[in-house]
C-alpha cells in the first residue's frame, strides 16, 4: 500500500502538483488534509485524500499532459452529475473545475472490476441496467458519436506528425464504407458512456456495481455503447446475444449487426487513440500493446465473414 503524506511532504512534481491544487479548495481551508496516490489510471493522476472531520474520503483527478485533446472536462462534471443524480455514479463536486480538476466522493469498500466478473449473470445484468439508464436519460450538452472520435483522433495524429500502421488505407476504406452504412441506416443518439475499461466499473461489498470516469460521455449512438462493453468484457457470441437480449428484450438481426460494425470501430476508435497517448503520454503504461492489441481485434473483425453481412443488414 502507498505512504499516505500530509501537506507540506509531497517530494515528487506530482505531489506538489496535487498539493497546490489541494490548498486552493475553499472549502478545504484550513483542514488536516491526507493524500496517497492511485494507481492504474491511463491517462491522469488519481489520489486518494482525506480530510480531518470527515467521515468518508475523496479522488482526486488531476489531468494528464495532452489530456485536453480529447477530452472535455466540463461535459465530463456534467455527464459525472447526471450519473450521481440517476444513481449509477459517486457523487462529484466542482471546486476546482476552472482548471479541470475533478474531485469525487471515493467509493469505500469497493474494488475494480475484471473481465470475469462480466461473465457472471447477475453482474452483466445489473450493470446492462445501468447502462441502459443512463443511456434513456435526457441528452447531454457535448454530442460526440464514434464518427467524430475517430476523424478528431486521425487530425490530431496528422499534427503530432505520427506515421499510421501498415495496411491503414486499407482499414480506413472500410470505416469510411462503415460509416456511409451506419449514417444511412440512422443514429440512435443518446447519452452513452464511451469508456468500457473494466476497471472503471467498481464491485461495492454490498453487491453494487457503480461506474466512474466519465470523462469520454456524450450524445452517441446507445448501440456503441454496448457493443464496445461487450467486445472489451472478451464476450463470445452467446455472451453478446444475452446481453442484446438483456438490453433490448429480445436478439434483433439489424441491433446484432449494429453491433458488430461497431465493435470494429470501437477497436479503431481506442488504437487511434493509443498512438496519440503514446506521442504525448508520460504516465506509465505500454499504449504501444494497448493499441496494437486493438489493431489486431480489428483487422480479425474486418477478416471475419459477419463484417460483410452485418454492414449489408443494418
Amino acid at each position: 500500500m502507498s505512504v499516505e503524506k500530509v501537506l507540506g511532504e509531497g517530494a515528487s512534481q506530482a505531489e506538489r502538483q496535487l498539493e497546490y491544487a489541494l490548498s486552493r479548495v475553499p472549502a478545504w481551508q484550513g483542514r488536516a488534509i491526507r493524500y496517497r496516490p492511485m494507481y492504474g489510471g491511463f491517462s491522469n493522476s488519481n489520489w486518494r485524500v482525506s480530510l480531518a472531520g470527515e467521515g468518508g474520503s475523496f479522488f482526486v483527478k488531476l489531468p494528464g499532459p495532452g489530456t485536453e485533446r480529447f477530452i472535455d472536462r466540463g461535459a465530463s462534471l456534467e455527464a459525472s452529475r447526471r450519473a450521481f443524480q440517476l444513481g449509477i455514479g459517486p457523487r462529484p463536486f466542482d471546486y476546482l473545475r476552472e482548471e479541470g480538476i475533478e474531485i469525487y466522493d471515493f467509493v469505500d469498500n469497493s474494488r475494480a472490476c475484471v473481465t470475469k466478473d462480466f461473465h457472471a449473470a447477475d453482474v452483466r445484468a445489473r450493470t446492462i441496467g445501468l447502462y441502459r439508464t443512463f443511456n434513456d436519460a435526457a441528452p447531454l450538452g457535448l454530442t460526440k458519436t464514434v464518427f467524430d472520435m475517430i476523424e478528431e483522433h486521425l487530425e490530431q495524429l496528422a499534427e503530432l506528425a505520427v506515421g499510421l500502421p501498415a495496411g491503414f488505407p486499407s482499414i480506413f476504406s472500410e470505416y469510411q464504407e462503415a460509416r456511409a452504412a451506419v449514417l444511412a441506416a440512422g443514429m440512435d443518439l443518446v447519452p452513452c458512456y464511451n469508456d468500457p475499461a473494466p476497471a472503471n466499473f467498481l464491485r461495492t461489498d454490498d453487491g453494487r456495481i457503480v461506474i466512474v470516469d466519465f470523462e469520454y460521455a456524450s450524445n452517441n449512438d446507445r448501440c456503441y455503447d454496448l457493443s464496445t462493453w461487450c467486445t472489451e468484457m472478451f464476450f463470445d457470441e452467446m455472451l453478446h446475444d444475452q446481453a442484446i437480449e438483456a438490453y433490448f428484450g429480445r436478439v434483433y438481426t439489424d441491433i446484432k449487426s449494429r453491433m458488430y460494425v461497431y465493435r470494429m470501430l470501437g477497436d479503431l476508435k481506442w488504437s487511434l487513440w493509443s498512438m496519440i497517448q503514446t506521442a504525448i503520454s508520460d504516465i506509465d503504461f505500454d499504449f504501444h500493446k494497448f493499441g496494437a492489441w486493438k489493431q489486431i481485434r480489428l483487422r480479425a473483425t474486418l477478416n471475419d465473414p459477419r463484417w460483410r453481412r452485418s454492414l449489408a443488414s443494418l
